[in-house]
């Protein structure tokens, strides 16, 4: 039977390239002369410290800049809280989505269910499953799932025949 994968995957080498450009940048603008701003990534967990708000504010536009100009979708950035470090500096984690939580992953399957298309949704572990007897039966499943504004970035593969 025909079937597809949806997953929801960032690639790492791609976020570090990203990050590398981020730290070039801050240490060329005119702006952040003078400053100890950083960014650093500790497995899937990107960490901005900054002089002040503004700074943080400038450093996370540039994240998403660099980030978006890599291939990866900017809404795989979970920003976190903004918190006060030594020094009178800013902290904030930004955390990168990675697989499909159970709540998403049920939210898609009764979507699915609902859609009245001939195809069954299965959750196997941080993916979703989708199989159906015909490719077009898929496609119009694809689609649906687009039209959800689902605020994670989900990718379809494996696609069989």
């Amino acid at each position: 039977m025909p079937s597809f994968d949806i997953v929801s995957k960032t690639d790492m080498p791609e976020v570090n390239n990203a990050l590398d450009g981020v730290r070039r940048e801050v240490t060329q603008r005119y702006d952040f002369k003078g400053s100890s701003c950083e960014i650093t990534i500790e497995g899937e967990i990107i960490t901005i410290l900054a002089d002040d708000n503004l700074k943080l504010t400038q450093m996370q536009e540039l994240l998403k800049g660099h980030v978006t100009r890599r291939g990866i979708d900017a809404a795989a950035l979970d920003f976190g809280k903004e918190e006060a470090a030594s020094g009178n500096m800013v902290r904030q984690q930004v955390t990168l989505k990675q697989g499909i939580d159970r709540e998403l992953a049920k939210k898609i399957t009764t979507a699915v269910k609902q859609s009245k298309l001939k195809v069954q949704a299965a959750v196997q572990g941080e993916e979703v499953r989708i199989t159906g007897k015909k490719r077009d039966d898929l496609q119009g499943a694809i689609t649906m799932i687009k039209e959800l504004n689902i605020e994670q970035p989900l990718q379809f593969e494996n696609f069989r025949d």
